[in-house]
């Protein structure tokens, strides 16, 4: 009794043990962990666009190329970019990591586990639907190679890619290539400013990819404009420190003076299901950046397969430098003020207000400070705002009126520049392009280009919608984006004499901001929510619809004046011998005037012949018809004249300087 109540008993014990391994299992699952970026990005790799290795040697391409394009705009010079994409076998990456080739042994480790009856199963039902799908030759491959037991390849017969891009862009410093590599959400572009590229992460999460598919570093070569040295590094990223790991970082020789960056990952990848995707991205940057060359080559261990493709430049006209602006203050939020106030350089209030938002002057600074209340002057001490300061400068913000911002700091690729892509890489029979004026969005502006085209090469019939976004092509989740739904439900093709269904028509739109609303995490699409954006899209869209229509009617009618003279045409033969035949017929003295006679006599005489009056019929027909052409001309206010080929003569000798003009249509320069 006496131990029973002392709980020493043999029950409660176990009572004791079970509860002490229970609270001991308690503090051990709430040990706190902490992720660093790298290891984040890694374990959720879909967010950057690394969903599969189809998908990840895509974007691998994608962000090597932005960051080169970005790389050459940066110092204002004609990028030059060089993409190759090189087939890896098994065994040369094997070699490559020091692995020796091994045969297989026990083949059934090799075997799917499908039973013999639900293998039979599947056999008869692709069987069948290979007799309702013969017309399809890629369905009937896929099918024969499964009936013939070769499925698709398992995930563990991976394929491997060296991607290299190069460039003659601005280049990196020596000591800073391995923090720009190696250390996730670090990077150049945090300003407000409008970039291709806004989170640091780009070629980090090739790496990331590189090393958790192949387990190989990056290489990195890259030289400063005047270096007299070339930076060379190889590293990889250790994922849970988020730090560089550097095998290799040394300077060597520059002999060609080159600048730029040459960039190398060996990543798994899938080259047949995404070539289409790299080409069609390769063509529609193309199409938005002309004044860039593109050489891009796919390398392959069988001769036949390689490929090499050149973009070429077909304008020197390069959109201005995007510049960085400030902060609109309807677009702040209470961190972002308390940041702006630990990072700024100015004593007071008065100050701070001026210089460190769009928009607000010092007369609008001192009223905004005296709607603040007592506790504001505009000389306290701007390090010295409380919290709740804090929070009433932002709700002030909300609700006061500000002027919009300009639009100053935006580069969009210009009118000139999209017509020019169009044309280049499209070969359309019509082209109509137009750019809106600033428009704002939550504080950020935002321009709008658009461009339609009718016909061109490897075009196909109805909607081809092209979408751009800080000059970057747009290619996955288009059924959601503003641009498909505008075109697709918004628009009435037949109002401006485009048939949807079976002309080819080419819908250009792209859309440049300091924040793009980009929709879910892959920065794949703009959403149809967004009024502001979603109307001037709509309206560029018609304004471009119109200029084709004014086009489209004016071919028509010319279409109907040319099915008018070759009908009248067509008659001439038979009325000029009809008329010889009635001609011949008279005599002439009877009833006739003497006019009349003498034309009868020189027809009878064979002065006048068939060939004659055919003659003079067809010099009828054409002055009927550019006299009709000259009225219609006259009614729309629209004269023509005469046109004549204009040939311009190259100035010989020096050229002491040179202006550029250019405008949405035209780009002259000026040799003086």
């Amino acid at each position: 009794m006496d131990s029973e109540g002392s709980g020493n008993s043999p029950i409660e014990r176990n009572k004791r043990k079970k509860s002490n391994v229970k609270s001991a299992k308690k503090g051990k699952g709430s040990v706190l962990k902490q992720k660093s970026p790298a290891e984040f990005f890694a374990e959720n790799k879909n967010i950057a666009g690394f969903d599969n290795p189809g998908k990840s040697l895509y974007t691998t391409m994608r962000e090597l190329v932005e960051n080169a394009l970005d790389s050459a705009e940066s110092i204002s010079v004609l990028p030059d970019i060089e993409i190759t994409i090189e087939e890896i076998s098994k065994s040369r990456y094997n070699s490559m990591i020091g692995l020796v080739d091994r045969e297989r042994v026990d083949e059934e480790l090799y075997d799917d586990f499908e039973s013999a009856k639900a293998r039979e199963k599947r056999l008869a039902k692709e069987a069948r639907a290979l007799e309702i799908e013969a017309k399809k030759p890629l369905l009937v491959k896929k099918m024969k190679d499964n009936l013939h037991g070769r499925g698709p390849k398992g995930r563990g017969d991976a394929s491997f890619y060296r991607v290299v891009c190069k460039d003659n862009g601005r280049g990196m410093a020596h000591d800073d290539i391995p923090n720009m590599f190696g250390v996730v959400l670090s990077g150049t572009k945090y300003g407000l400013k409008q970039t291709r590229g806004k989170f640091g992460l780009g070629a980090k999460m090739a790496l990331i990819w590189s090393k958790m598919s192949t387990g190989l570093p990056i290489e990195i070569s890259s030289s400063l404009r005047g270096q007299s040295y070339v930076s060379f590094c190889r590293l990889d990223i250790d994922i849970h420190r988020n730090i560089p790991h550097i095998h290799k970082h040394e300077k060597r020789e520059n002999k060609d003076q080159w600048h730029g960056a040459e960039i190398q990952v060996i990543i798994e990848g899938n080259w047949t299901t995404y070539r289409s995707k790299i080409f069609h991205y390769m063509r529609q940057l193309a199409v938005i950046t002309p004044y860039s060359q593109f050489i891009f080559r796919f390398v392959s261990e069988v001769q036949e397969k390689n490929i090499t493709v050149r973009f070429a430049r077909r304008t020197d006209v390069m959109p201005p430098v995007p510049a960085e602006t400030k902060h609109h203050p309807s677009a702040v939020d209470i961190l972002l003020i308390k940041h702006l106030v630990e990072e700024s350089s100015k004593q007071n209030l008065l100050q701070f207000l001026q210089h460190e938002f769009v928009n607000i002057g010092k007369t609008h600074a001192e009223r905004l400070i005296g709607e603040m209340g007592p506790d504001f002057s505009a000389k306290m001490p701007v390090k010295g705002l409380t919290s709740q300061q804090i929070v009433r400068i932002h709700q002030l913000f909300r609700q006061a009126k500000f002027d919009d911002p300009s639009g100053d700091c935006l580069s969009p690729a210009g009118e000139y520049n999209l017509r020019l892509g169009i044309i280049k890489e499209l070969h359309p029979d019509m082209v109509a392009t137009y750019a809106s004026s600033p428009q704002v969005f939550e504080g950020h502006p935002f321009i709008v280009e658009a461009g339609i085209s009718l016909g061109g090469k490897d075009v196909k019939q109805g909607l081809n919608i092209f979408r751009f976004a800080n000059r970057i092509p747009l290619l996955f989740e288009q059924g959601a984006d503003v641009v498909t739904r505008t075109a697709l439900k918004r628009i009435n093709w037949s109002s401006y004499k485009i048939n949807q269904m079976q002309d080819k028509i080419g819908v250009f739109v792209s859309i440049v901001s300091t924040k793009i609303p980009f929709k879910g995490t892959g920065k794949e699409y703009i959403g149809d929510d967004i009024s502001e954006i979603s109307s001037v899209v709509k309206s560029a869209i018609k304004q471009c619809c119109l200029q084709l229509k004014s086009k489209i009617v004016k071919k028509l009618e010319a279409r109907e004046r040319q099915e008018r003279k070759r009908n009248l045409t067509r008659y001439v033969p038979d009325a000029s011998r009809a008329l010889v035949e009635v001609l011949r017929e008279l005599k002439p003295g009877k009833r006739q005037r003497l006019e009349d006679d003498e034309l009868i006599r020189k027809v009878i005489s064979r002065d006048i012949t068939e060939a004659t009056f055919r003659e003079k019929l067809t010099q009828h027909v054409e002055q009927v018809d550019y006299e009709m052409a000259l009225e219609y001309a006259t009614q729309r206010g629209v004269r023509e004249e005469p046109r004549e080929p204009i040939y311009i003569s190259a100035l010989e000798g020096a050229r002491s300087s040179s202006i550029l003009l250019h405008g949405p249509v035209f780009a002259f320069r000026l040799i003086q």
